[in-house]
């Protein structure tokens, strides 16, 4: 026994009436009309090279699969330090950039310890370079302990309590 094959003219003339339809009436066009923009290097950026706007520039992300995580703004990447090397064309991933240090290691730093109405102080020296917010180990200079502490906007050192 044979079985025929179905015929399936019916279902492909509906789905060209469909798509027909839907270009038609601009459906896709959305898609093409806001394309998102993303920052380029202008020539390639080597790790620790501090980025500035001259180095960088907008362009229009042609491919609908890139992967999210890039840089689309000035503001995110302006000062920024990169974390390895960015080639010209190639979109900057957020991920592959940096605060700049604001306590360098082997420097002198100020620890400030704040427990109550109590604050006390002392010197110290980062074991490590650390950036606005980051957890870096401190070996107080009068004592030798080694202490940890969250890098302050104006570069002291704030102890944490054991």
């Amino acid at each position: 026994m044979r079985f025929g094959r179905k015929n399936n003219s019916c279902k492909r003339a509906l789905a060209r009436m469909c798509l027909a339809s839907a270009f038609s009436i601009g459906a896709f066009a959305p898609a093409f009309s806001q394309a998102p923009m993303a920052l380029v290097p202008v020539r390639t950026i080597y790790p620790g090279e501090t980025i500035t706007s001259e180095q960088v520039k907008p362009v229009e992300v042609t491919n609908p699969n890139i992967s999210a995580g890039y840089a689309s703004d000035i503001s995110e990447v302006e000062g920024m330090i990169s974390k390895q090397t960015l080639l010209p064309g190639r979109t900057i991933p957020v991920a592959a950039l940096r605060e700049p240090s604001l306590v360098t290691r082997g420097t002198s730093v100020k620890l400030v310890f704040t427990i109550g109405n109590m604050t006390l102080m002392a010197s110290g020296t980062p074991m490590t370079d650390g950036s606005l917010g980051e957890v870096v180990r401190v070996r107080n200079i009068d004592s030798g302990v080694i202490v940890n502490g969250t890098v302050m906007k104006d570069g002291t050192i704030q102890v944490m309590a054991k």
